[in-house]
């Protein structure tokens, strides 16, 4: 849908653990034919909330990650107890680790030891010369790729103030977050000269911010510059109340212009969360094919007749856990737009007073009471799965035309009937199978 930026391409992994690619479009350096690399999907990454040195806790974080669709997992190592943690966690994993080095070039080659799949490195942290190249020979030798990952907190020099107002100095004068932009790019490339030095260039770049703005500006500029894969997030961006908004608004914008090759969705919370709405970004923009529900749902109006919040939630949830195939599902609150928005689901369900209408592929099969909706929607869908996997139904197969029965016939109209405590019944009529 969007075309991609070109870049360079990164592989990380194991034959164990399997192997993601980000990044692609450009020749691989490593193939003296020079053909294109073939784009890779759009990878969600995130990051363990735990010590790493809590070892069974933080296998078991990974794993519910992994299982939640995380296609790569970093880990924090500030400690030499992580580093020798990494041991012991690694073969008890199924997805290519990345260990997040801030501080100590020394962990970072711990890590390496113990058998990591990729490093990050910040420049604003980790910047003698000599150290940067002991960590870029280690990985080089077991063709590990290197993150190098700015962020607007770390990147300004705040120890020398002089040194801090010249970095200041130097500025895109025509543009708002100028001085940012400047710091982030002169940084990466001090940083990368190095690297290319040593004919390294299994190399990711990020440079995140907590504001959405300059986020689309840095990511902007240095795609401008550099080919290489870039990781897209926004760093600190709160509860996921707010950060949702403040990472879509960021990345969404950057990803429908082709740019980021791999994301994290970062938020003060359950880090799931970041794997669950990173994918659904990306199932959203089209760039990775759906796996399980596509769930819509009307925005609720004074004309729904059932208890609408709570059965979107209950159907989300069951839905869950039950359909894998990317079938779209609509639950609609009325019978007045409620029939229109659901053309084009191959399972739906629209209500009216207290009772539910079920269609699939455009087949009436159902009208049960309200009780009844969740269960009977349930069996709808995991029927339809089976035909689906039995190759005797296709996904979005069928043009879908509901014709709505008489608002103020057979389902009855208005809020009032929400809240009665002895709603009129509708005779159940079940039509189909």
């Amino acid at each position: 849908m969007f075309p991609r930026r070109p870049t360079k391409q990164i592989t990380l992994g194991d034959p164990r653990v399997g192997f993601v690619k980000i990044g692609g479009g450009l020749p691989d350096p490593h193939n003296r034919a020079g053909n294109p690399t073939t784009p890779a999907p759009v990878s969600v990454q995130t990051m363990t909330a735990g010590y790493t040195h809590d070892i069974d806790a933080c296998v078991r974080e990974i794993n519910k990650l992994h299982a939640a669709g995380a296609d790569i997992v970093r880990v924090a190592v500030p400690e030499k107890k992580d580093t020798e943690a990494l041991r012991h966690i690694l073969p008890q994993t199924k997805v290519p680790i990345v260990a997040d080095v801030h501080f100590h070039f020394q962990r970072a080659l711990e890590a390496v030891e113990a058998g990591v799949h990729k490093i990050r490195l910040n420049p604003g942290n980790i910047q003698d010369r000599a150290q940067v190249i002991e960590v870029i020979n280690a990985c080089k030798a077991r063709n590990l790729p290197i993150r190098i990952g700015v962020n607007e907190g770390s990147i300004i020099e705040r120890r020398d103030k002089q040194k801090r107002m010249k970095e200041l100095g130097a500025v895109f004068s025509d543009q708002k977050h100028g001085h940012l932009l400047a710091i982030m790019i002169a940084k990466l490339e001090e940083y990368l000269d190095i690297f290319y030095e040593q004919d390294f260039h299994d190399i990711c770049i990020s440079a995140k911010s907590m504001d959405a703005a300059i986020v689309v500006d840095a990511y902007t500029e240095i795609s401008k510059r550099f080919d290489h894969p870039l990781h897209l997030g926004v760093t600190h961006a709160g509860p996921k109340e707010t950060g949702t908004i403040r990472s879509v608004a960021a990345l969404g914008g950057l990803l429908i212009h082709g740019i980021g090759d791999t994301i994290r969705i970062s938020y003060a919370n359950d880090p799931i969360y970041e794997v669950q709405d990173g994918l659904e970004l990306l199932y959203s923009l089209g760039l990775r094919p759906r796996v399980g529900v596509d769930l819509i749902a009307c925005p609720t109006c004074g004309r729904i007749q059932v208890d609408l919040f709570t059965l979107i939630q209950d159907v989300r949830k069951a839905l869950a856990e039950k359909i894998t195939v990317p079938m779209k599902v609509a639950v609609m609150g009325c019978i007045v737009n409620g029939p229109g928005e659901a053309e084009g689901a191959d399972v739906a369900v629209f209500a009216g007073d207290r009772r539910g209408i079920i269609y699939v592929q455009g087949e009436k099969v159902a009208n049960v009471p309200e009780p009844e909706i969740l269960p009977r929607l349930l069996a709808e869908c995991l029927a339809f799965q089976e035909k689906v996997q039995r190759g005797e139904a296709k996904l979005g197969e069928k043009k879908v035309e509901i014709i709505p029965p008489d608002p103020l016939g057979e389902l009855g109209s208005g809020y009032a009937k929400i809240n009665s405590s002895t709603p009129t019944p509708t005779p159940l009529t079940v039509q189909g199978r």
